[in-house]
């Protein structure tokens, strides 16, 4: 008996030791300055002996509420307009940080340690634009009766303090279209496919590209001044340092250190917290742009074998456990004919669900962000080819083979093992290949939720408009899926070989 006390007490200290040593997860939205300062945040708190990890380009803010609310991350740079507006849904023009603790304290959320800038949503057009036609705010716009066009953001369009209420109140008559990422809208706007896009005041890219700043004449957009938004539960003390620290123009010179000088998120942040700005850019010749990083540097930056270890991982699991499931289910519907429309029928439409819809599903089912929704998804991606061949394999067997063995003595089960899956093994390997191709490419979406994977250096990429960034994620998820095909046609010609007697 005390001996099995001590063997108690020891599981309990370990299980201690190993919670003690998670480290605090910090989350960011998919725009540059909200990856800039979750990393600043996580060097802070690794600078005071907290062990923290940063989990970048999770999401829109609904998708950062859950995360929190869950547990998938402690904390995250939010802006305190978002927070009454499209959180606490309330219409309060200049709530106090005391007022709005007291909102969220029944969600268990705090809002704590302001960074000392304000980053508010705005209207943006290219200058000349803008001159030509005399707009010089929201409601001239709304005025205006050129047939301008928009470019917003998804977040923008759907947000309790963007687009629908914007619209509301200026009586604006524009019809946006699909929605842009926000990265790329700046792009867009300077190749004049767009005419309007909505903005950040600190956006780096409003200078470079001599954009103007429609003024909000009816004071409709609330502040929004930079906090840390975090569970309940943590510990702000690490991070008092930072607060009041970050003004509008470090903001500025941070998000344009990475937008147009190209310089890592991690780089940047180190510099500001060295020197409280963003690192000098380099001098480049009179008349030319500022040097960014090349493919292959970002190709083989030092996170390239953490990304590969994530992606291979959500591929291979979800694939075994899709597997596991699917020969079963396949057998079944050979065994069973009735069934087999039914059973077709459902992994068919489980496939056609888009994969964002289904993420968002599995992340309401599970309660949480990050690995297990992804994985969820991706296993249930995986299902229908390996269900198809399963049955169209064991379906292509002669039926003589079955009566001859069975005429032997050979029970059902021992036909099926020995005889019936041996020969339709090719058929079914071909199913398994497909599926593991597909979850390759699939898997880069899972970075939506923060799982991790190549697909992050897609989404940062997207973020700040870097084409070697994305090249750097899309390049190396290419070529794996090339490596899983030659794999498995390397394993089909191993099986035929091996099948095939001896002359």
């Amino acid at each position: 008996m005390g001996f099995a006390r001590r063997l108690t007490l020891l599981f309990l200290l370990l299980a201690a030791g190993t919670l003690a040593a998670q480290p605090v997860v910090v989350g960011s939205k998919r725009f540059t300055e909200s990856y800039i300062l979750g990393e600043i945040v996580r060097q802070v708190l690794a600078d005071a002996g907290t062990p923290a990890v940063h989990r970048q380009g999770l999401g829109n803010t609904a998708v950062m509420e859950q995360a929190l609310a869950t547990g998938s991350i402690a904390l995250y740079p939010e802006y305190t307009g978002t927070i009454v507006r499209e959180l606490l849904k309330r219409d309060e023009p200049a709530p106090t940080l005391a007022q709005i603790n007291a909102w969220l304290a029944p969600r268990g959320l705090k809002a704590a340690v302001p960074l000392g800038f304000n980053n508010g949503y705005a209207l943006a057009m290219r200058e000349d634009d803008a001159a030509r036609l005399g707009i010089a705010t929201i409601s001239d716009l709304a005025r205006s009766q050129a047939p301008l066009r928009f470019g917003l953001s998804h977040e923008f369009l759907v947000r309790a303090d963007g687009w629908p209420a914007l619209q509301k109140a200026y009586a604006i008559p524009f019809t946006p279209g699909s929605g842009l990422d926000h990265g790329l809208a700046y792009q867009a706007l300077a190749a004049k496919q767009v005419d309007v896009v909505d903005a950040y005041t600190t956006d780096a890219q409003i200078a470079r590209l001599k954009l103007r700043v429609l003024r909000d004449d009816r004071d409709f957009f609330p502040r929004y001044d930079a906090v840390l938004l975090m569970r309940a539960g943590v510990d702000d003390r690490p991070l008092a340092a930072l607060a009041g620290r970050i003004d509008e123009d470090a903001m500025r010179a941070m998000n344009g250190a990475v937008e147009i000088d190209g310089k890592p998120f991690a780089e940047v942040a180190r510099a500001f917290l060295a020197h409280g700005q963003a690192a000098a850019p380099e001098q480049p010749a009179a008349g030319t742009p500022a040097p960014r990083a090349g493919f292959l540097q970002r190709l083989f930056a030092p996170d390239l074998p953490r990304l590969l270890r994530e992606h291979l991982v959500l591929v291979f699991a979800s694939l075994a456990m899709a597997v596991a499931l699917a020969i079963p289910l396949g057998v079944l519907a050979w065994q069973r004919p009735r069934l087999a429309g039914g059973l077709m029928g459902v992994v068919g439409v489980a496939q056609t669900v888009p994969s964002l819809a289904l993420l968002a599903f599995l992340i309401a089912l599970v309660g949480r962000i990050g690995f297990l929704p992804a994985l969820l998804a991706l296993t249930v991606y995986a299902l229908l080819p390996v269900v198809r061949n399963t049955h169209a394999g064991l379906a292509s067997v002669p039926a003589g083979l079955r009566q001859s063995a069975l005429a032997l003595g050979l029970r059902e089960g021992q036909v099926l093992r020995s005889i019936e899956l041996p020969l339709a093994l090719p058929t079914i390997l071909a199913g398994i290949k497909t599926a593991a191709v597909w979850n390759v490419g699939m898997a880069t979406v899972a970075t939506f939720i923060g799982a991790g994977g190549l697909g992050e250096r897609i989404v940062a990429g997207l973020a700040v408009n870097d084409t070697a960034m994305m090249l750097a994620g899309a390049v190396p998820a290419a070529l794996l899926a090339l490596a899983v095909q030659w794999l498995f046609d390397g394993l089909e010609r191993w099986l035929l070989r091996a099948r095939t007697p001896p002359a």
